[in-house]
């Protein structure tokens, strides 16, 4: 088996002002450039946490004091495959943004235009399942798992998202979930939402939480929910940050400065496939339309993101307009 690459996307929020770009362009180049979607045309497998649910229908969830709803038009699922995304995470604090109902439709959607999902589903049993992504005869195992908002979780004959509270610890359920995974695939990716917004480091609870999932059998760990990337400590992302939004910018932690990941995967058959490189492409989130960071804003993404990694003592190396860590 040859090496596969994989690119890996933090929040994808394609709702309000980016749905509304896109109901005016419903075209990939509408919300990315084009050198982005070159990079990600040239890699194996793309996996990203999609911010919002895919539907025109709906009613806003009933949560006192939730501020935000993010529902993208039903053209978003058929614009994400085009992209080339072939898995997104559902496992997230907007996934039930707008009911029971455009979670169906997401899910449905998502389907036919030919984009796997996980972390959410018609029961707890659907929510919680992998998908397995296959790239050269190389086979990915995807988990999403969300520790917010406990309202959103699955249940028996309840939709919603898997929800595991890990401020207690990492549920039997899903390290149970992650050696079955390791069982049936080369590789495991576990894409967990995790910890609060606005942070620039991870929490003591997912980091707990990291060390336990690679116990279990996890290869490799994405995070997201803070909007801002962190370090990257072992092969754990600990936060990938956004990759598509409308949101409003923090001036000190700029959140619309971010990463793309992409995560070279090798290992001579019959072993497991391993993460061995990680390379990160700056990005610059203008508004509903992400492109290539340059300049001041790419050496503002590179000094930040070598001091968050350096503090979990790991080097990262400049090559060409990339970021990169050595797994070896």
């Amino acid at each position: 088996m040859a090496p596969i690459t994989v690119v890996m996307a933090g929040d994808t929020m394609l709702g309000r002002g980016v749905g509304e770009r896109l109901a005016q362009a419903p075209e990939p180049g509408a919300i990315l450039c084009d050198e982005l979607r070159e990079i990600i045309a040239g890699a194996d497998l793309f996996v990203a946490n999609l911010e919002c649910c895919v539907s025109g229908r709906g009613e806003p969830w009933p949560a006192p004091g939730k501020p935000f709803f993010f529902r993208a038009p039903p053209a978003a699922a058929r614009i994400l495959a085009e992209l080339g995304v072939d898995c997104v995470t559902l496992a997230n604090n907007h996934a039930l943004d707008f009911g029971f109902d455009a979670l169906a439709d997401t899910r449905d959607l998502l389907t036919r235009a030919g984009v796997r999902v996980v972390g959410a589903g018609p029961d707890a049993g659907a929510a919680r399942a992998f998908a397995v992504l296959e790239a050269d005869g190389v086979r990915l195992a995807v988990i999403g798992v969300t520790d917010h908002p406990e309202d959103f979780a699955a249940g028996e004959g309840r939709p919603g998202v898997a929800f595991a509270d890990l401020h207690r610890g990492v549920p039997a359920w899903l390290t149970e979930l992650v050696a079955r995974a390791a069982a049936e695939a080369d590789a495991v990716l576990v894409t967990p939402h995790w910890g609060p917004n606005m942070t620039t480091r991870p929490p003591r609870h997912v980091r707990d939480a990291a060390a336990a999932l690679l116990g279990a059998g996890a290869t490799l760990i994405a995070g997201h929910s803070a909007h801002v990337f962190h370090g990257v400590a072992g092969r754990v992302v600990h936060d990938m940050g956004d990759f598509v939004d409308d949101y409003a910018v923090d001036p000190r932690l700029r959140n619309d400065l971010g990463l793309l990941f992409l995560v070279t995967l090798d290992g001579p058959a019959p072993a497991r496939h391993r993460p061995v490189r990680l390379e990160a492409v700056p990005l610059y989130l203008d508004h509903c339309h992400t492109t290539v960071a340059r300049d001041e804003d790419r050496q503002w993404i590179r000094d930040r993101f070598s001091r968050a990694c350096a503090a979990f003592g790991t080097e990262v190396a400049v090559q060409g307009e990339r970021l990169v860590v050595d797994w070896g």
